[in-house]
Formats: structure tokens, sequence, C-alpha cells
């Protein structure tokens, strides 16, 4: 309900230049003033404001500004305000620039040796040897050779070089666009935080970044502060500092104790974004702003801090996946690079010095040189084919492609890998209201005077005196800045602003011919005495008004079984009260609560108390005010489902998602919209369970919560009722931890509330709704759905399963094109000491391969058939054995082909062979034809590649991705060039229409051998591996668990030696600990004290060190220890392995199965326990 509490407040943003004038331009502060004010806190401030202003009107009239009506809203005023006070926004880091990005490209090691040899090779190309012509350093080049072809030694060099150019080129401009686009998102979401201010009176909603000094803005539960300022009149307002202050309870702040507010707005970027939450229990709240961080000495931290703060680039579950394989690729092409190179040179020594026996001449030197560095740019190239640097840059394609396309799909992606996350989502936790429903809240049924209507009844039924007080009780009782405003096309519904269940009650009062305006007129906001807000444990909203004979009346409204156990009296049909008895209480239930919960509506009581003049309660004591009610009437609210829900559900159920709702509301209202929704079908087996059963079943004896029992409860719950966010969290942690399927649960959650932000941080991907959200869900959430519609999830689910299908179409074709040209150079080398690729051709095959192919096969649009599989597991391969089959297949293919063509291809095509040509001999036409069909060959794989689950059609919707279509013809268009034009540089010599033809054909040839492949039957081939999976179990769980701590680098991560250090330190403290205990009998009898919860156990239990695997050989106590039994008999029995401890939410446990439970219990000390120490020293 109400998340009320509005406040006006004054704000004065950072500036960014620094001006001092006296009292600069006209106004009574300066920035100084107003920086060093905010430096106080509490009381000091106070005594500051007092001092320099009189007080808080006295800072308004100084800034002109009024506490009620705000600013003027003129142009000039407020430029002239940022002018003298700076603008409210932090300048954005300078992106980098295009230099930088190629220089970065540059660092690539390959690429360095490349072009090392590139040089030392165009070196010796200009050294003509003294002795060219004497035949004594062998035949360095045929005589038929002419002398100009012979200078054009240098060509290659050159050219190697230009291609290693375009490659950084391409490189650095793909990473250019991509930092483009994620800086147009990164603006995108700050553009779209707007605040409320009052300006001319009116209620603005602004950019954040146009806010000024002197602006009156008005704080709401959940916002965030968008700049410091000072508190003008407020009711009940908390705002949780821990940012700063590293206190996690909230401040209280007031106008006459400690009206300072700080801005806690931080960029958005490092996990922890720290965030002053302004949480207030009630009514308004006015406060002034000042100098969001202004440019002075105390404040510069807080840049740097924010400097420190830029996103981290997380490391997804698929790119962690490609790195392991990139990285497996690399070294298996080092390998074979260098055995290429070894064996070219120990060809040629031993041809050269042992069977031709020559002797080593002096003048000959150089051209043996130049062999040398001919067979190392073999080698190297080998490399450079081999290392697929294609891989990050399809991942960072895709998923910039996707990013960008889901814009449209209403999800706005604030971390790039939950899009790719999503793909492998296995549970939906969704909220009810406004994401499987339409959040237009109306009154349906309600039950007034002793009657139940149907629907709103007319308001000449309804005695006078009852009318009146309801009036008065919806009017009054809610947020004032709920409200119903005229639709805004004719024809269209009225326009519900604010709170929609407050909506839905006001228009209940319009549908009785009634007005609550001037009701609201005549009470304004100021002159509600004590306001009690709704919050999630109270479930109800209270108002406190002075009534004329100064007595007090009491309006509450709040969910009927909560607020009718605390009413004593009801009105009957005259308006009287009659007595309300407990027994009268369960009639009521299940005569008209229970009847309209199964119809699926939420029923609210709305009630009311007087209290004399006499009689004045203390207001603090919020149980006694809130008590002995009287019942004015219970209302039934609708909130109909989206029509397109039950379809969305449908899908996600047919891609095996289960859709859990979780709702504040009761039980047979959320199961009424479940069935509706399609989420519980009749006949099946599930649960539905109400939030107080839910934690009574998964909690032991002692209340903590047991994995065990959970894991018992979760896979059949589909309906989670009158839940807090705490049993959300709690089960959306449940089943992330839980072990009990063969794969790990991927978990999405939907929120909105402030109180959601722990379950969407926790869960592997959070969606935050864009228009009902707070701003704290949209700070802890991954995606933000602009419409709140559960349908853009479903989209979500798609583009995810989308980019890893692209990636692994990607894998596929570049590693068919890998094998296949290592093989050729390595074996080419060893058996006509010459690759039949040459340097320059396999750097274009590279290009090709990588860049163009990243792009066409990463940018494939999503389609509805990707929602008819199950979800990837977080483990499964990126290769799966289909996909290996395929690059096999294909591999053996063109293998068998470009050999074919090298042995016996000059005899087929009636030319000259083109093996062992001497140094610098001219391209021959034998050598050109195998680069070609070559490429061709891929070209046509290609479009194999484009389907990966072993479908036969490889041409469904080619033409519904113009990216791929482009870049096929493109390739093409310009390999014709290559081959006709390229010439010596490329090593190419022009070929006829016939050889042309020839090249297409083995190069279709491809498309009907993929057909092959399909036909045999992947079940038959137990021998092939898959290869990429996951990182591994060890590496896994710190990498998932790390519960919001900082990204620990991945170096470090891997580095085992530090959990065996660990060990060893625990070792050591044990030993320590058998001393101390030895004191502790004698000493600390006296001192036993209850358990502790906080015992070492659960301290160390930091996900980092949750040790599976590599626990057993690791002695960490010896078992026979006669005080090890001792000390299990005192100290409480172990925690089971997995227990999933709430008290201490990082829980893990030393116990991992298979360890002896020795260890727990060492650990398990008392508080009085000399232990203590050791354990905050930890």
């Amino acid at each position: 309900m109400g998340d009320v509490a509005n406040s006006s407040i004054e704000f004065h943003p950072k500036p960014q230049q620094q001006r001092e004038a006296p009292h600069a331009g006209g106004f009574g502060c300066t920035l100084a003033e107003l920086c060093s004010l905010m430096e106080l806190r509490g009381a000091e401030a106070l005594q500051k404001v007092q001092e320099t202003y009189g007080d808080v009107g006295g800072l308004c009239r100084r800034l002109k500004t009024s506490p009620t009506e705000g600013l003027a809203d003129n142009t000039s005023d407020l430029e002239k305000r940022r002018q003298i006070y700076g603008q409210n926004f932090i300048p954005p880091k300078q992106p980098k620039t295009f230099l930088q990005l190629v220089w970065e490209a540059l660092q690539d090691v390959t690429l360095i040796i490349l072009e090392v040899a590139a040089i030392v090779s165009l070196g010796l190309s200009f050294y003509a040897p003294p002795g060219e012509e004497s035949e004594a350093c062998g035949n360095v080049s045929a005589g038929a050779e002419d002398e100009g072809e012979a200078e054009a030694g240098w060509i290659e060099g050159a050219a190697i070089l230009l291609s290693v150019i375009c490659v950084v080129l391409v490189t650095a401009f793909n990473d250019w666009s991509k930092e483009k686009q994620f800086r147009g998102l990164q603006s995108r979401i700050e553009q779209e935080q707007k605040f409320t201010v009052i300006r001319n009176g009116q209620l603005l909603q602004v950019p954040v970044a146009a806010l000024v000094v002197g602006d009156i803005a008005q704080v709401k539960y959940g916002d965030l502060l968008p700049a410091d300022g000072v508190l003008i009149q407020g009711n009940d307002l908390k705002i949780d500092e821990s940012s700063l202050t590293g206190e996690s309870d909230h401040v209280r702040k007031s106008a006459d104790k400690d009206p300072m507010l700080l801005s806690g707005k931080q960029q958005d970027g490092a996990m922890e974004s720290s965030q002053t939450k302004a949480k207030k229990q009630d009514g308004a709240v006015a406060m002034e702003m000042q100098p969001l961080k202004s440019a002075e000495g105390g404040e510069t931290e807080e840049r740097e801090k924010k400097k420190a703060n830029v996103p981290k680039k997380e490391k997804s579950v698929l790119q962690g996946k490609l790195t392991k394989l990139a990285v497996q690729i690399g070294k298996a092409g080092l390998v074979m690079s260098a055995v290429t190179v070894i064996i070219l040179a120990l060809y040629f020594v031993i041809e050269t010095f042992v069977v031709d026996g020559r002797a080593w001449l002096a003048e000959c030197t150089p051209v043996y040189v130049q062999y040398f560095v001919k067979f190392f740019i073999i080698g190297v190239t080998v490399l450079v084919v081999a290392v697929p640097e294609g891989l990050p840059l399809a991942v960072t394609i895709s998923l910039a492609y996707s990013v960008k396309k889901m814009m449209r799909d209403n999800n706005l992606v604030r971390h790039l890998d939950a899009c790719e996350t999503m793909g492998n989502a296995t549970a939906i936790c969704s909220d009810k209201t406004g994401t499987l429903t339409t959040n237009r809240m109306t009154v349906v049924q309600s039950y007034l005077g002793d009657t139940h209507y149907k629907e709103v009844p007319a308001p000449s039924a309804l005695t006078p005196k009852i009318l009146d007080l309801l009036v008065h009780a919806i009017s009054i009782n809610s947020a004032y800045t709920t409200k119903i405003l005229p639709p805004e096309k004719e024809g269209a519904l009225p326009r519900q602003v604010g709170n929609k269940t407050e909506c839905a009650l006001l228009g209940f009062v319009l549908d009785l011919k009634q007005d609550f305006q001037p009701v609201r007129e005549q009470i304004p906001e100021d002159k509600l005495y004590k306001v009690y807000t709704f919050n999630s444990v109270r479930k109800s909203m209270s108002t406190v008004i002075r009534m004329p004979d100064s007595g007090f009346r009491l309006f509450s409204k709040g969910a009927s079984e909560i607020l009718l156990k605390k009413c004593t009296n009801i009105l009957n049909s005259n308006g009287e009260l009659r007595s309300f008895r407990p027994r009268d209480r369960d009639d009521m239930v299940q005569k008209i609560i229970e009847p309209m919960a199964c119809d699926g509506l939420r029923t609210i009581c709305i009630a009311y108390r007087d209290f004399s003049a006499a009689q004045e309660p203390d207001w603090d004591n919020e149980n006694e005010v809130v008590g002995d009610l009287t019942c004015i009437a219970v209302v039934g609210i609708e909130d109909p489902v989206r029509p397109e829900v039950p379809e969305a559900i449908r899908k996600c159920q047919r891609a095996g998602i289960t859709v859990r709702m979780v709702t504040g509301d009761n039980i047979n209202t959320a199961r009424a919209i479940a069935a509706k929704c399609g989420i519980i079908q009749p006949g099946e087996d599930f649960l539905c369970l109400e939030g107080k059963e839910f934690n009574r079943r998964i909690r032991n004896e002692k209340g903590e919560i047991e994995q065990e029992r959970l894991d018992k409860v979760w896979p059949k719950l589909r309906v989670l009722a009158r839940s807090s966010p705490t049993d959300k969290h709690t089960l959306v942690k449940g089943i992330i931890d839980s072990n009990t399927g063969e794969q790990r649960q991927v978990v999405a959650v939907t929120g909105d509330g402030t109180n959601d932000g722990p379950a969407l941080k926790k869960a592997d991907v959070g969606f935050a709704m864009g228009i009902a959200g707070t701003d704290v869900a949209k700070e802890a959430s991954d995606i933000i759905l602009t419409d709140d519609n559960f349908t853009s999830i479903v989209k979500a689910v798609m583009w995810g399963r989308n980019v890893y299908d692209s990636i692994s179409k990607f894998l596929q074709f570049q590693l068919t094109v890998n094998v296949v040209a290592v093989i050729v150079a390595f074996t080419g080398a060893c058996i006509t000491q010459d690759s039949p690729l040459k340097a320059v051709q396999m750097l274009w095959v590279n290009l090709i391969m990588d860049t163009f192919a990243s792009l066409a096969l990463a940018t494939e649009p999503p389609t509805e058939s990707l929602l008819l599989r199950k979800p990837y597991g977080r483990d499964k391969p990126l290769i799966s054995r289909t996909m290996m089959k395929n690059i096999l297949g294909h591999a053996v293919y063109q293998l068998t082909t470009i050999f074919t063509l090298l042995f016996v291809g000059e005899l087929f095509f009636d030319i000259d062979s083109g093996r062992n040509a001497p140094l610098h001999s001219p391209p021959s036409e034998h050598y050109t034809i195998i680069f070609n069909t070559f490429v061709m060959m891929q070209l046509f794989n290609e479009i194999n590649a484009r389907k990966i689950h072993g479908e036969r059609n490889v041409f469904h919707g080619i033409f519904g991705n113009p990216i791929f279509c482009t870049i096929v013809l493109g390739t093409f268009a310009i390999q014709i060039v290559i081959v006709q034009f390229g010439g010596k540089p490329f090593s190419c010599s022009p070929l006829s229409t016939e050889q042309w033809l020839w090249c297409l054909f083995v190069g279709a040839g491809e498309l009907v051998w993929g057909q092959v492949i399909a036909t045999i039957p992947t079940s038959q081939l137990k021998c092939l591996k898959e290869a990429g999976h996951g990182p591994g179990k060890d590496e896994m769980t710190d990498e998932e668990l790390a519960e919001g701590e900082e990204e620990i680098d991945h170096a470090e991560r891997e580095l085992r030696r530090g959990q065996i250090l660990w060990f060893r330190g625990l070792n050591r403290i044990q030993t320590q600990i058998r001393v101390v205990k030895a004191f502790r009998s004698s000493l600390y009898e006296g001192l036993e004290k209850p358990e502790s919860k906080t015992s070492i156990h659960n301290f160390m239990a930091t996900p980092e060190f949750l040790i599976n695997d590599y626990t057993h050989n690791i002695p960490l106590i010896d078992d026979t220890d006669v005080d090890e039994n001792e000390e299990r008999l005192r100290a409480p029995p172990p925690p089971s392995p997995n227990q999933n401890n709430n008290a201490i939410d990082s829980g893990v446990y030393l116990t991992t199965r298979g360890t002896k439970s020795a260890t727990s219990s060492v650990f398990s000390s008392r508080p009085g326990s000399p232990l203590h120490s050791v354990e905050t020293s930890l």
C-alpha cells in the first residue's frame, strides 16, 4: 500500500566551478557557506543554521525560495543558479580515444611477433648479397625468374604489416563502437532518474541533473536523495546513511534535531552502491537541499571514491567458459607452430648442408637467414590462425547487439552478463501486482452497513453517516500524492497516480458520486497530527487528525484479517455502533472475506477510532493507538490479470522454466490469480503456502532455516502468499543453494519495492519495475522492465538463449577453420617445406573468419523456437556433441579436398605444380586454387554454422538477418578482388572462369556434406568429447556464492596456495584453541553463557573458502585427538553442512561433505570464551 510520505526538500546541487563572490548573484549564501554547513551533523548543524540564518525558513529566504511554493519556474533564474552554484551532476569519465584503443589492440602478443618477423623480412629483402649470381648458395631463385620479380621480395613483409594494421583497426573500431553503445546505455539509465520538486506551487518531475540550489523537493519512501539538503518538514523520516557512516541502522531525521540530509546517489557501478534511502514512517517531509559535493577540500575524497567506482567488467559464466577454451586452443596452436618452425628449419639444414654437402659461405649468410625468417613467419601465421581472438569479440558483439535490441522489447539491461544468464534461467519468482496483473486496481465488492454488495452500491442506499465517514477515512488516510486525474485522451480510463491500492479506494469514493479533493483541501497535509505509514510488518496505515472539539480521530486501513482482529465495534445499517466479537469476526471471515478472496479479490478493511481530548494516548505506542477500532467497511479490490500473461507463462513452462508467484496478498486471492494465469493447473501436484506456514516447514526447532527442509518444499511450491521480503530472499537463496536437481537452479526475480532489494541482489537476474519500481529496487537489479510486464521477461529469456546460441554458432564455424588451417599449414610445411597457405592469405582468412564471422553469426535474431527447449545448465559445455560432430565432419571434408588439390591438383587442372618453389618465385596458379577453394569452403560452411542443433534447413530465416547476407556477399566480392588483382602481396595469380567454377563447386559441396553429417545420429558417436565446460566445481562456487562481495581478481581466485595457507593458519589457531581450552576448563567455568551463534564456524563462512574437492588431502585435524572429543561434547552439535543460516547469510562451512565433523565443533565457541578474540582478529 502506501509508500506514503511526501516531503519537500530544498536542493543545492553540486557546483562544478569555484566561484566565490560575496553573496554571489544577489543570493544570501555563498557556495562556501553551504559547503561548510553540510559538513556539520545533528545538533551542531542546527546551531549553525540558527546562528546564521535564524531558522530553515531564513535559509529559504536567503536562497530566494519559498518552502511551500518552491522556485518560480523561469529559465533565467534557474540558469543563474546553475552559473553560481554549479550543476547537479558528476561529469562522466573521459572515454578512451580511438588511438588509445588502437594502441591497446596492438598489445596482442601474436601481432607483435608478426610485426617483428615482417620487419626482419623487409630488412633482409633489401639486402642484395654480393655473390647473388653464384650458384654456391643453392637454388635461391630459378633462372626463369626475371630481375623485377627478385626485387619484389619486400612485398610479403609489407603485406603482412598491412594486414596487421587492418586487424588492429577492425579490433579498435569494434571496441570503440562497443564503448559508445555502453555509454549510450548508461546515459539512458541516468536520464530515467527523475525527482519530484515543487516549482510555482506545482509538483513537477525533473531529471536529477536539472535540480538547482534552492529547489524544494518531495521525498517518498524508498527514494534515493539526489542531492544534499536540509529538512523543512517531515514525519518520522528515517534515512539509511550506512554508506557514509558504516552504521547499518537507519538514522532518524527531524527538522528540530537533525535536519541535514546527505545525497546518497552514487553513479551506478560498484557492486555495493551506496544509497541514502529515505525511509519514512509517515507524513510529509520537506527539506532544503544543499550543494552536492562541492569542489572543496573535504569533498574531494568523494570524487575520488566515485572515480574508483567505475563499473567493474563482471565476468559472466559464458565469458568464463570462453576464456578457458581460448586459452586451451591457444596453447595447442603454440605447440603446433613451434613444431612447424623446427621441422622446416631442420629439413632445410639437412637438405642443404648434409644431403647437398654445401659449406656455409659467409656471403650466403643473408640468403640463409632469409629462409629462416620465412619459416618463422609461417610458424607465426599458424599461431595467428590457431588463436581464436574472435571469441571475446563475438561475445561482446552479441551481447551489445542483444542489449540494443532488448531496449525495443522493454528490457533495459544494466549489467551485460545478465542478458546471457537469463537464457539459462530455470525458475522465475514473480510479484503479482503490476507484473502478472494490470496494476489498475478497482473496488468491485464491498461490505457496508451489514450488507454485502456485489457491485458498487448507489449512494442513496447508504446512511449519510456511513458515507461521510467512509469518504473521510479514504480521502485523509492515504498519501496525498495519490490522486485520480482525468484521462489524457477522450474515452481512456482516468489516470491513477501514486499508490494503486489507494487509487482503487479513491475511485470507489468517485463511484459513490462523492469527491475526495474538498476533504483534502479542508484538512491539508500539514494539519495531519500523526501518520503511521504502511510497511510490510504492519500491513496497515493509519492517520490521526485533531477534531474541532480538540479530541482526536484515527483512521486506519489495511489487510482485512489483520485489522479486523483490532476491531471491537462495527457500524450497522443505520450507522450506529454494535459490538464485534471474535465470534462475529470468524463469521465475517467465512461469509464475506473468503468468498471475496476466492474470486481473486484483495480485501481491505477501513476502520476508525475516536479519542476524547482528555484521554490523549502515547502516540509512540502504536499497538495501543491502533486498537479498539470500529469497522466502517470491508472492500474487495480486483487487479485484473494482464491479457497477455497466461500465454507468456505457458511459453515459460514449455521452455522448462518454473514460474512461482510471491505476493503479499492472502492465499485465496493469490491462488485464484495463479489459476487465472496458468501458474497452477488443476490436477497438478503443487503447493500454495502462506509465509507463516512456509517458515514453519523450513525451520528446525531452533528457528534456523535448514536447506534439507527447504529442498522438500521449493520444488512443488508455486504460490507463496502473505510473504514478507525476508521470505522472498529466503526462497531465492534456498533455490539457488539447493543441490537436489542434476544442475544448480538459475533464478530470476522481479521486484518493485525497496524491501525487494536483497532478493533482487541475491538472484542470478533481478528484474526491477521501470514504472512502479523504487530507486533502491532499480539500483539492486540487473534488468529494468520499462513496461512492468511479465511478457518482457519471456523476451529476455529468448534473447539470453539467443546470445548463447550465437556464440556456439560462431565457435562451430571458427574451430572448423582453425583445425583445417593449422593442419594444412603444418603438414604442408613438413612435406613440401612451404605452407600451401601463405602468411598474408592466412591473415585474410583469420580476419574474415574471426571478425566478420563473429559479426555475422552473433547478430542472428532470436526465434520462438528457442523457447521450445529446456535451459542449458550452468556447467553445460559450450561445444555440444552435435557441434563437435559438425566441426570434425567438415574438417575431414575440407582437409581431404585441400590435400587432394595440393598433391594431384596440377594434374587435374593441367597447370604447373607450385610445390617446392624457390624463395622469391612468382605466385603459382596451383596454390592460388588451393587458397581460393579454402575460402569458398569457409563461406559455405558459414551458412552451415547457422544451425547448431543438427537442423536440416540451414537457410531457414537467412533473409531475416541482413548483416549476415551482407557479410557473406561482401567477403565473396573481396575474395574475387584478392585473387584476380592481389598479385604478389597476396601470392595469388589470376584464375580462369572454369577454375573459379570448380572452386565454387567444391565450396558448395560443403552444404551437401552438411546434410550427410546431419544424418549421422550423434548418439552413435560415443567417442566424441564435449569441450568448453563451465568453470569446474571449485572455481564455480566462489563465483556463484560471492554474494555482493567485491569481485575478486580471477587470477587470485585460482591461486590454490591461498587456501592451503588458510588451512595452515587454521591448524595453528586450533593448536592455540587447545591450549586455551586447558585454561578455559578452570578459568571460564563461571562464565558459561548461552551458545553464541557467531561462532568462527559461521564467520569463516565466506564464499571464497567453499572448499569441496581438495579438503581431503589437507590434514585439518588429527581425528584421534582426545581433547577433540571432549570439545565435541561441550560444543553445540555441528550444523549440517549446507544449512542455510539466516543469521549469517554468507554461510560457508568448513565441514564440507567428506571432511570429518570434527572441524565444525572446534570452532563453536561461547561468547565468553577467549576464542572470541581470535574470531575478531581473524
